[in-house]
């Protein structure tokens, strides 16, 4: 595959033209032309499916209900191309290793159930039933049921999530590491904490009530560019977005809707953003704190003039606890420490203070980029502070937005899939199925990568995903699933996990989300929960491409049968009619009566939030204000913070979702061919003494004693505070410390690794540089 490279700046709106050309550009290349274009009339459709891609939700109200990336999604699912057995015959496993991982994921869909020889070195086809057979050999010879890991992906449906806990509780463990582990367990954690449930308090209506939209460290234009969508209704109604992100997006200073004709042949394209602020990488609390501080003036000098202040205080007096304890940690907090921290100006803050202040119904949203710190945690609990101080829950246009990825973790979530299960689940699910289920805490994803480099995991089994890519730590990652004594991968296309087999190593061909599901008792469906806890029916309607690709329910519950019999349940039977299993979780999870019938409703149904309700399920019964000082420094190790030449974030570029790499543009930031590109000012270009388009090594600054570089990154200028850098993913998780996770929640700190710039000693033999085509 041969690709252009460049570097030119990106002077139109988000959308428009491009946009449609990019897409169609994709749905011609998967060689399905008709079946992608009947696939994309049917996405976010009643009766069709659910996009693979984000987990923004849908109005059903338009008659393109996708966005380009979603369509890159189906694309690339619905294709031609095939990897089966005489792919595998003719690359071995050290030979596929070498190439990109576009490279990989381009040569197509998976088909057959796959052996690793490890003496050949070449995957090898084998039966489904002696793939079964090969499984339950290992699972019945663990020593302990915690020598299991069960690892899932965002896309896992509602029902087969539940078979897959159910399945590994039956066994035994609570150990469910999962790609939210790496992406919004803060949130969990954070709003748990706070106001008693880890979920968003909005429903998507609100965003057309809204007066004013914080956005914080997430860029719509490329993870979930439906959003776009919604902020472009509210500022139509006179909304105010207020933007907090390190970068410059262009997607959130313009957007052209490209399902809109006459936006595509003229110049209406619409200003997102009404104020965009960079802070500085992990200083979004000192930025929230600020505001905070700001407001506690304006409501000191209100209160003594008028009796009155501006924060709600009803709402405080009726719903909250610790707001005392809150107000003298914002008294103690200097300016100094605030600007320093952000890297903002005071007027900045005041700016944003203001504007939040006028507002009568204000919405805070957030995705990654305030999730990936060491204090993420109490960066969550803070944005949840603002929101109480002014009564910002229960109310229409008003609440709390956590942007989920992909577009079931959520409700992967809901369904189960939890290291650390709630014991009134635990309660239901033994009561329903006559168990006693482990109490005993599971592995999240950093410490499931932990025990397995101390040789204490014997299975390991990934329901999609690509953890190989995923994880920080690389080779370290690498190595700790080459530990494992059986890894298996069931997935719906060849990804760099397979390459870096266990002892024994198998990858089993999944249907994907776009495909028929033809079972014993007919077509069947699934369900997916998106970020406003909507649950939706998802229906494949594309014939597969082979009668040997099989759904995840199916594979896990010929995993369970094989392993664990007909016991206490009959897998089997499940299997065959998807009914029958989500009539098992709406006789045990809260919100979920009815379910079958609920599911035929036509815009599917709301699963409720009763922090919405003012109901707060915290200990103390109301919603909790955190204390919390701002962090002394961002890595506590360092004794002296000006060690730290450089602040790095990893990113995804457009061309991309989460390991997928669809192409290697990355158009709203000028980037075309190419993805070893580090993002810097071009003041901190001229003091390192360089022009744009050097090549440089980024090393990690880390206490450890292990060396961490990647080599031959090309410096591309960009609108960027002075300090901070920004690379793609998985590019550079090499350089995340297994060690360097958020407080709380074990988030790997991706959007805040320390590091140094040095002129590249690049070679094409090094073992650090991963994304050769």
């Amino acid at each position: 595959m041969k690709f252009k490279s460049d570097i030119k700046p990106y002077d139109a709106a988000a959308g428009g033209w491009d946009s449609l050309k990019s897409t169609t550009r994709f749905v011609f290349d998967s060689k399905l032309v008709l079946k992608n274009i009947r696939n994309l009339l049917r996405m976010n459709k009643i009766h069709g499916f659910d996009c693979p891609g984000c987990a923004w939700g849908d109005n059903n109200t338009s008659t393109l209900s996708f966005c380009e990336n979603g369509a890159k999604a189906v694309a690339w699912e619905a294709t031609r191309r095939i990897v089966g057995p005489s792919f595998f015959s003719q690359y071995s496993v050290a030979k596929l290793y070498q190439k990109s991982n576009y490279f990989l994921e381009y040569q197509g869909r998976l088909t057959h159930p796959m052996y690793y020889n490890n003496k050949t070195d070449h995957y090898e086809s084998i039966s489904w039933d002696n793939a079964f057979t090969v499984i339950s050999k290992h699972l019945k010879a663990m020593d302990h049921p915690n020598q299991l890991e069960l690892y899932t992906s965002g896309r896992t449906s509602n029902e087969a999530a539940w078979l897959y806990q159910l399945f590994g509780r039956l066994i035994g463990t609570n150990n469910f590491p999962d790609c939210s582990n790496m992406c919004h367990e803060a949130s969990s954690i954070a709003l748990q904490e706070s106001i008693g449930v880890g979920k968003g308090t909005i429903r998507l209506d609100d965003f057309n009530h809204a007066d004013a939209i914080f956005i914080f460290g997430q860029n719509p234009g490329t993870n979930h560019p439906r959003m776009l969508h919604s902020l472009r209704h509210a500022a139509n109604n006179g909304a105010k977005i207020i933007t907090f992100n390190t970068l410059r997006e262009r997607a959130l200073e313009r957007f052209s809707n490209p399902q809109k004709p006459l936006e595509l042949i003229t110049s209406l394209s619409k200003k997102v953003s009404f104020a965009y602020y960079q802070p500085n990488l992990g200083g979004d609390m000192a930025a929230i704190r600020g505001i905070v501080k700001v407001l506690l003036e304006m409501h000191r000098i209100q209160l003594k003039a008028k009796g009155k202040g501006i924060f709600d205080q009803y709402f405080i007096d009726q719903n909250t606890k610790g707001i005392h304890a809150y107000i003298e940690a914002v008294d103690n907090t200097s300016w100094h420490d605030i600007i320093s921290q952000s890297g903002l100006k005071e007027l900045q803050i005041r700016e944003a203070a203001q504007i939040y202040q006028k507002s009568n119904r204000v919405i805070i949203t957030w995705a990654m980029g305030i999730t990936q710190h060491k204090h993420s945690v109490h960066t969550i609990r803070e944005i949840v502070n603002l929101q109480l101080l002014f009564g910002q829950l229960g109310k229409k246009g008003a609440g709390i937005c956590p942007v989920r990825g992909h577009s079931n973790v959520q409700g992967n979530r809901t369904m189960g899939i939890n290291e650390r299960p709630q014991k009134s689940f635990l309660n239901a699910l033994g009561s329903y199925f006559s168990f006693n289920p482990s109490e005993e805490p599971g592995h999240c994803t950093v410490t499931a990568l932990q025990e397995m480099l101390n040789n204490k995991v014997k299975v390991f089994i990934a329901l999609g995903g690509n953890l190989a890519s995923a994880a920080p730590d690389s080779l370290l990652t690498e190595k700790a699933l080459k530990q494992c004594g059986l890894t298996v991968h069931i997935s719906t296309k060849l990804n760099r996990s397979h390459l870096v087999p266990g002892k024994e190593s198998l990858i089993l061909p999944a249907l994907g989300r776009t495909e028929r599901d033809q079972q014993k008792s007919g077509n069947q469906y699934i369900t997916v929960e998106d970020s406003f806890s909507m649950v939706h029916a998802s229906e494949g309607i594309g014939l597969p491409l082979t009668h040997t690709q099989r759904s995840e329910i199916a594979i896990i519950a010929g995993i369970a049968y094989n392993t664990l019999g007909n016991n206490k349940v009959d897998w089997l039977t499940l299997a065959g009619n998807y009914n029958l299993i989500r009539d098992q979780i709406a006789a045990i999870i809260p919100g979920f009566a009815n379910f079958n019938t609920r599911c035929n409703m036509s815009k599917g149904f709301y699963l409720g939030n009763s922090a919405a309700k003012l109901n707060f399920k915290t200990y103390s019964g109301r919603a909790e204000f955190s204390a919390t000082a701002l962090p002394n420094s961002l890595f506590p190790t360092f004794e002296d913070s000006k060690q730290i030449s450089f602040l790095l974030q990893t990113l995804r570029s457009h061309d991309q979702y989460n390991t997928t790499i669809y192409g290697l543009d990355d158009r709203y930031r000028g980037i075309y061919g190419q993805r070893e590109v580090v993002l810097i000012n071009p003041r901190d270009i001229k003091f390192l003494g360089l022009t744009e388009g050097a090549l440089v090594d980024i090393e990690t600054l880390w206490n450890d004693g292990i060396t961490r570089r990647v080599t031959g990154f090309k410096l591309v200028k960009y609108n960027i505070p002075r300090g901070n850098l920004a690379a793609y993913y998985p590019e550079t998780n090499p350089l995340v410390p297994l060690s360097s996770y958020g407080d709380q929640s074990h988030t790997p700190t991706s959007k805040s690794i320390p590091v140094k710039l040095t002129l590249s000693v690049f070679s094409n033999n090094s073992t650090l540089k991963v994304n050769m085509i």
